[in-house]
């Protein structure tokens, strides 16, 4: 019994740290999100006056139109790269709370495969049945756990590679469109 009573104290001990390291990653990814987002908002205000500095210094109509169509595709690609930040970010930060679950998963199923071991060799005559339904869904639980994570892993892949392929198909674009837009204006000019 007091052998029961310190596995279940350690047990709890150890859940209690591993919720803490939980927090703290989670606390770390909002700390990341926070800076990146105090960043892109000071680019954007420098920004904001450099491209208006720039468009009031435009001498006429067609030249604050030629600013204004070059100043697009920076700013697109600075959505991008700020959609590519957060998500890099959001990405590791579900990686590392994953390990974490992972790993204290990884301690619970030795804590309870080592209490079913301990409860079969002091169970009572004719209890084999029942511990013998016990370790099977143990092992149905783990098996579906394992089942579950390897899944979340290749939607986080997926997702990933998704995510890349938008982000790039959305960067050319806008480089296809900028460049047609200054093709069609020097044939106007012309």
């Amino acid at each position: 019994m007091t052998n029961a009573t310190e596995q279940f104290t350690a047990a709890n001990k150890a859940s209690v740290e591993a919720l803490l390291s939980l927090a703290n990653s989670a606390l770390a990814g909002a700390e990341r999100v926070a800076a990146l987002n105090l960043n892109t908002a000071r680019a954007l205000l420098e920004d904001s006056v450099t491209n208006t500095k720039a468009l009031l210094g435009a001498k006429d109509v067609q030249e604050a139109l030629a600013v204004q169509a070059s100043l697009a595709q920076p700013s697109v690609e600075k959505v991008v790269s700020y959609s590519r930040s957060f998500y890099e970010i959001s990405a590791q930060s579900q990686e590392e709370i994953a390990k974490l679950l992972e790993a204290q998963y990884g301690e619970f199923q030795k804590t309870v495969a080592g209490l079913l071991d301990q409860a079969t060799k002091t169970a009572p005559a004719g209890s084999d049945v029942a511990v013998a339904a016990v370790k099977s869904a143990f092992a149905a639980a783990n098996s579906a756990f394992d089942s579950l994570n390897k899944a979340a892993k290749q939607v986080a892949e997926i997702t990933e590679a998704n995510v890349a392929a938008a982000t790039n198909a959305t960067v050319k674009a806008v480089s296809a469109t900028a460049a047609a837009t200054g093709a069609t204006k020097k044939k106007a000019a012309a």
